[in-house]
């Protein structure tokens, strides 16, 4: 893990040395998980979204694009399930202030136990050499065969807590497999809540005749309310496509991973 860290951040630091994608306002100390893309940066990715909209567009008869607005009237966002749905189970901890997707802690924790069943294997595979079937080995060794069932339980009720989106159980499974805080090494955890991951914002022209409307956080929503828009103008039968390029928000709490986790990003969708 340690060496893939350090390649990454040998990524992060070439692609500001070289000019393709600065931290965004950085003279002010800058902004988490927002990103500028440089002279070298734009260029590729301009080439980049050129050739996928050629691609898609040009090369198809059935294939449109359009250039929907940002801002969608907020029934939209409620219709899709965005308003509701579209969240991060939350936790603190109180001893470090830090905060974290419960979710993610959970999924970690069930990475570090494969981690140990992997670790068994490869020291069996070292010891018996060209002799060593793994199939075999993680069927009947018995810590493997102890971790694979302590794996499957908590991944079956780290599933149904999703499904059922119930918090208090996700806060009680980190309780009961003693899942620390990275940072601060204790147990003082919050109770689990949603935060919804949509920008808000008002939208009139006075206090008294505002409404609340949400920066989007996917452009496919703009392809599918102007489908039969686009159906009837351009004469499409079905099947056909839509395609559009541009930007998306997500107000994303736990923001990490350079470009590959951006509260401001663009998509490419059809």
């Amino acid at each position: 893990m340690a060496k893939q860290e350090d390649v990454f951040k040998k990524i992060v630091s070439h692609a500001k040395e070289y000019g393709f994608v600065f931290p965004s306002s950085e003279i002010y100390d800058g902004l988490g998980a927002v990103y500028d893309y440089a002279q070298n940066g734009v260029e590729l990715k301009n080439n980049i979204k050129r050739y996928w909209w050629e691609a898609m567009t040009l090369l198809h008869e059935n294939i449109v694009g359009i250039d929907s607005a940002i801002f969608m009237h907020p029934t939209i966002w409620k219709a899709s399930g965005h308003v509701d749905a579209f969240n991060d189970p939350l936790i603190d901890n109180r001893d470090s202030k830090k905060r974290y997707r419960a979710d993610v802690l959970i999924e970690d924790e069930i990475g570090k136990i494969e981690e140990k069943m992997n670790k068994e294997c490869e020291k069996a595979a070292k010891r018996f050499g060209d002799k060593f079937d793994e199939a075999m080995f993680r069927q009947t060794n018995p810590r493997v065969l102890e971790n694979q069932k302590k794996r499957d339980e908590l991944h079956a009720r780290y599933e149904k807590a999703m499904n059922d989106n119930d918090l208090a159980e996700l806060k009680q499974i980190i309780v009961d497999y003693g899942i620390v805080d990275p940072v601060s090494g204790t147990k003082n955890w919050t109770d689990v809540r949603q935060f919804n991951l949509m920008f808000k914002t008002q939208m009139g022209s006075s206090a008294d005749s505002t409404m609340d409307v949400y920066l989007r956080p996917e452009t496919a929503q703009g392809i599918f309310v102007n489908f039969l828009n686009v159906q009837k103008t351009g004469r499409m039968r079905i099947p056909f496509g839509i395609a559009q390029i541009g930007k998306a928000f997500r107000n994303e709490i736990v923001a990490r991973q350079f470009i590959f986790r951006m509260r401001e990003f663009e998509q490419m969708e059809m």
